[in-house]
């Protein structure tokens, strides 16, 4: 095969977001597609200040593209831009993949959920009763809509309460947390390099019964997490989440 013939078979699939240098996708899907014998295959981050610069992203790449992730912030803006939504993601009004169809078009899907809720469901215990969200972002509709399928009643946790299911992190008293047994960080707070930040919340009134799901996965423990291990309560970080969304992505992409 010429270098010409390589290129125009070169299959390009990506991460769009902001600031996204430390990413886990694209060192997991270039280790995948070593494993695979992939080598018409490529994983690029597409690191983009705004939204207003995805077309001209298409238009120089859209031949070759494949299917990309998205990630911060454009979970939610990016809806505008695709020509389908695939109706869990239209549930949650959220997108961390899109295909490219065999016509040209744009079709967007959500694999948080599926990740989420195959990565909880393992640590749910009885005592896990009513969640708490943190952060109000695209990532917490997806977690939000795991827990509706789950029959969780949760509240979301924001800096600035719009929303009658949203409180303030001021309003966390010990009574606020010992109803809530569950609590998910989808804020980025913690997350390297400025790993000793954490949710403003009062860590003191955790116990045994609780358990902490972190949607950060570098570092390893958070400090929110770290907060809630000293506490004796399960804690649990975004890493089996991102590999399952992935594993999902790639399907997507491929049938």
């Amino acid at each position: 095969m010429t270098k010409k013939e390589k290129a125009n078979a070169l299959k390009v699939f990506g991460l769009l977001g902001k600031d996204i240098s430390y990413s886990f996708s694209s060192g997991y899907f270039k280790e995948k597609f070593i494993d695979l014998d992939l080598n018409d295959c490529e994983y690029h981050n597409f690191d983009i200040e705004s939204l207003d610069e995805f077309n001209s992203l298409l238009q120089v790449n859209k031949q070759k593209l494949k299917g990309l992730n998205v990630t911060i912030p454009y979970k939610e803006q990016v809806l505008q831009y695709l020509d389908a939504i695939d109706p869990t993601a239209k549930k949650i009004g959220a997108v961390n993949t899109i295909k490219f169809t065999k016509k040209g078009l744009l079709k967007g899907y959500n694999t948080d959920a599926y990740g989420f809720k195959k990565s909880l469901k393992p640590l749910l215990k009885k005592s896990h009763k009513q969640a708490l969200i943190l952060g109000t972002g695209g990532a917490s509709k997806s977690i939000a809509f795991v827990f509706q399928k789950l029959k969780i009643p949760f509240l979301f946790v924001s800096r600035n309460p719009k929303e009658t299911n949203e409180i303030s992190y001021d309003s966390i008293d010990e009574q606020v947390l010992k109803a809530h047994q569950i609590i998910v960080n989808c804020t980025p707070l913690g997350t390297f390099p400025e790993t000793k930040k954490k949710p403003n919340l009062p860590y003191a009134f955790l116990c045994p019964e609780h358990l902490l799901y972190d949607l950060i996965y570098n570092p390893s423990e958070s400090a929110f997490l770290k907060k809630g291990k000293e506490a004796g309560a399960q804690i649990k970080n975004g890493l089996e989440m991102l590999q399952l969304q992935a594993e999902k992505s790639w399907e997507i992409w491929n049938r």
